[in-house]
């Protein structure tokens, strides 16, 4: 007797530690992606461990203390605010019908567009004794100098978590607002028969369902403040970040800077614990009830307008406020375009940001292949830390990376000294090929998500049924499965591109002599005084920054639709 058999049914259970037989690219792939992505945290514990030349008692004793402490006391700042102003404007716009409100439901995620270093930049240039509010305030209460009045400094740690929650806030704005608008109708309209309504029906049913999307925006917020170099350097904050720059390149110690950023990582690592902790095994909405039946509560008189104000002064702040000014000053300097440095900085930053978004995409695709094909245990957890560079600081990167490639040219040289009787010089640290890698691996969580995403909607039997018409596990990932992502693949890159012209921390401690981008060169005339005369590349940033903004916020509009 014949028995049929079905061609798509599986040959027998799947082994959780087998990979999938066939095609084995995706395994050597995503394990070289793996181990390259590993290098900077080895590097970097390795150096931790050697002489730091009689630097760390002095770090220890006069450094660290008061670097932590301030660190603890911003992140904590701007986690607590940006969770105040984002989770409050998101539940405005998500559940109540007023003026603007069309137009605040975007215009909250405009900040996310603006670094921090550069609204540190405009802020000091609003706000110190020179800006135009102290002189406006001076000439309306006739005072002549700075002693007959008070104005809160700017250049302090009060400052700098105001001016960071400005424009960190959106991150827990998206997450809370995407929560609000999925809980649907059921919740609040079973909440409001059993009589809860108003401020009890938000504190106590809707914020608690946002307790995940609330800790996740936060502990972004945080892991950005933390990673910020040139907006605490500027506002007179001396977090881990600054002494890890300032160990590094003022006292000429690598092992000292090493040793500050192992500190740091001990803040990413509580982050994250208490990030998972707070969200636990809880999910975003009740399952089915994404986008249905929500209904709008409408706000008029003075409700409507304050709830316009509540709305409309975050992004006033975060991003009307500095592009206004850059806008104003770049406007009476237009021979900054004609300016050779300028010129240069702005190809650097195309041509490394465009690498470092194909390199992303490249590895995220090998990681993503190996992991929808079973991989061992030791390849899904090595894939797994391979996206952790996102929550990584840049400055701890850098001095990983580094450390490591100058090693490698170091040897690489010696060895053609000897053997061949030529130097092959510095071929990767000397470069803007370290920078090329620093940022792939920085951001290769940022290519992951997106892609996976992509992958989350692309079926299994979709595969399957190419195979099953007799194409090679090669062909079918060409040839079906990248066309149908081509979508998600360009998002990925644009996410990463946008996000390497923006980043500071890790490019200025990695380029080379005689390289500089976008954010080097604003950071340069800044630190000299002459952020004025960098206004035109601060927007270039920004107008850059814009689109996968723009682009972010249409997404989830049409993913809840």
């Amino acid at each position: 007797m014949v028995t049929a058999v079905d061609p798509l049914a599986p040959e027998g259970p799947p082994s959780r530690n087998r990979f999938v037989p066939g095609w084995r690219l995706p395994a050597v792939a995503a394990t070289a992606v793996a181990l390259a992505t590993l290098i900077p945290f080895a590097a970097l514990l390795v150096l931790a461990t050697g002489d730091a030349a009689g630097v760390w008692p002095h770090l220890v004793a006069n450094v660290i203390p008061r670097a932590t402490v301030e660190t603890v006391l911003l992140i904590g700042g701007v986690g607590l605010f940006a969770a105040a102003v984002g989770v409050t404007s998101a539940w405005l716009v998500s559940r109540y019908r007023f003026f603007g409100r069309g137009f605040l439901h975007w215009a909250l995620v405009m900040p996310l567009a603006v670094p921090t270093y550069l609204s540190a930049y405009c802020f000091v240039e609003l706000l110190d004794y020179a800006g135009p509010v102290q002189r406006a305030l001076r000439a309306v209460g006739g005072f002549a100098s700075p002693g007959e009045y008070w104005f809160p400094d700017v250049r302090s740690l009060p400052g700098a978590v105001l001016v960071m929650t400005a424009v960190l806030y959106p991150y827990v704005y998206l997450t809370c607002r995407l929560v609000f608008e999925m809980q649907g109708t059921a919740v609040i309209d079973t909440s409001r028969v059993l009589g809860v309504g108003g401020w009890p029906l938000f504190r106590r049913v809707a914020l608690p369902l946002a307790r995940p999307a609330v800790a996740a925006g936060a502990t972004l917020a945080m892991l950005e403040a933390l990673n910020d170099i040139g907006a605490v350097e500027m506002l007179g904050v001396r977090t881990l970040t600054f002494s890890v720059f300032d160990t590094w390149l003022n006292r000429s110690s690598l092992a000292g800077a090493a040793q500050i950023a192992c500190v740091m990582l001990v803040f990413v690592a509580v982050l994250t614990a208490l990030e998972r902790r707070a969200r636990g095994d809880r999910r975003y909405a009740p399952k089915g009830s994404a986008g249905r039946g929500q209904s709008l509560a409408p706000l008029a008189g003075w409700r409507s307008g304050l709830a316009f104000v509540a709305c409309a002064l975050p992004p006033a702040v975060g991003f009307a406020a500095p592009v206004g000014l850059m806008l104003r000053q770049a406007w009476k300097r237009p021979h900054q375009l004609a300016d050779p440095a300028l010129q240069a900085a702005a190809l650097d930053s195309l041509a490394v940001s465009f690498a470092a978004a194909l390199a992303a995409v490249i590895a995220a695709l090998a990681i993503l292949a190996a992991q929808r094909r079973r991989p061992p245990g030791w390849l899904a957890l090595a894939c797994r830390l391979s996206t952790l560079g996102y929550a990584v600081p840049g400055s701890v990167l850098a001095i990983g990376a580094l450390f490591a490639f100058t090693r490698f040219d170091n040897a690489l040289d010696a060895f053609m000294r000897a053997q061949f009787g030529f130097s092959t010089g510095l071929l990767v640290s000397g470069t803007a090929a370290i920078v090329v890698y620093g940022l792939t691996v920085r951001f290769l969580a940022v290519a992951h998500g997106a892609i996976e995403s992509g992958y989350s909607r692309l079926s299994e039997h979709v595969a399957m049924a190419a195979r099953t018409l007799g194409r090679s596990e090669a062909h079918t990932l060409f040839s079906v499965e990248l066309p149908i992502l081509a979508r998600a693949i360009a998002t990925a890159g644009l996410f990463v591109f946008v996000d390497t012209v923006k980043e500071l921390s890790a490019t200025v401690l990695l380029r080379p002599f005689n390289f500089s981008t976008l954010a080097i060169f604003v950071y340069e005339k800044a630190s000299r005084g002459l952020f004025e005369e960098a206004t035109v590349a601060a927007l270039a940033i920004v107008a850059i920054g814009v689109v996968p903004v723009f682009l972010l916020s249409r997404i989830q509009r049409t993913g809840r639709r």
